[in-house]
């Protein structure tokens, strides 16, 4: 029989290159969708609306649960606070309701979830055992996790803390936008650490995740630590402008408030621990080659 995959965020930057890359590998690729479906390979749902039929899961190996309000859309005003709340609880609960009716025949649920998880903690090595940090995407990515922790009485559940994607449509657009007009530099200290992983390496591992059949929380960070300073400079370099402006970190506060806490200003040195320890192999091991590879 045929391998499954049920995906939901299918038409997101990750999602859509993960279903592509399971599709090219023969795997089925069942996407969850809100608008009505246009094929065998769409099914309709509608979380916090109506719960979602479980025949649509039922016989599939996993649920990859992505997707959810863009924590890159700003200002984070108080209802878009909410947004990035609910499009996140309200979307796993649903799955996870529709898992439990399965009981035993659930398929394995591998949720999305942030490196955000660790919040701001400089000097220290953050790995899958290290505690929950005290910004707000902190405590909203605890809040998510424990939504999709739900389903693991009846089924094996992966927490995917995934670090910005090194991407022209990730982390880096908004990047590319300032280096291209010449004002890029420092944002604040500018050596704060900042957690990265390449699209293909993000892919890779969720795969990986799914092939492995492992359970709880995986980092999905890249091997080496760069700082902010360091992807500022490699992006200007490819590009051939300058990186000489800094931001002072008051600016950033005053502009941004919650985001650039949450976003731009953390420290956190998160390591790959589960990744390296069951075997996978990364293609872009720093965060200029994740970079070279983007542009």
């Amino acid at each position: 029989m045929a391998r499954r995959i049920v995906i939901s965020g299918a038409s997101g930057l990750i999602g859509s290159a993960l279903a592509s890359s399971l599709r090219a590998d023969g795997v089925e690729v069942t996407a969850l969708i809100r608008r009505a479906p246009r094929s065998d390979a769409e099914a309709q749902w509608a979380p916090g609306e109506r719960a979602l039929d479980p025949d649509v899961l039922a016989g599939a190996e996993a649920i990859v649960a992505l997707g959810g309000a863009s924590v890159g859309r700003l200002p984070w005003t108080k209802g878009y606070r909410r947004e990035l709340v609910d499009s996140r609880l309200q979307a796993t609960r649903t799955i996870t309701t529709a898992l439990r009716s399965l009981r035993s025949e659930a398929p394995a649920l591998v949720s999305a979830s942030a490196v955000g998880y660790y919040g701001s903690v400089p000097g220290e090595v953050l790995t899958e055992d290290s505690t929950a940090g005290q910004t707000f995407l902190a405590d909203l990515t605890v809040r998510w996790e424990a939504e999709a922790r739900q389903a693991e009485d009846h089924t094996r559940v992966a927490l995917l803390r995934t670090a910005p994607v090194i991407h022209r449509r990730g982390v880096l657009k908004p990047l590319i936008q300032l280096t291209r007009f010449g004002v890029s530099g420092p944002l604040g200290r500018g050596t704060q650490i900042w957690p990265w992983i390449s699209l293909d390496d993000e892919v890779a591992a969720i795969r990986h995740v799914l092939d492995q059949k492992i359970a709880g929380p995986v980092n999905l960070t890249g091997p080496t630590p760069a700082s902010a300073n360091d992807i500022g400079r490699a992006l200007a370099a490819r590009m051939h402008r300058p990186f000489w402006l800094p931001v002072p970190t008051w600016v950033l506060r005053f502009a941004l408030g919650d985001a650039a806490e949450s976003l731009l200003l953390p420290d956190a040195d998160v390591r790959p621990q589960v990744l390296e320890r069951t075997g996978f192999r990364f293609t872009h091991a720093t965060a200029a080659a994740a970079v070279a590879a983007a542009l």
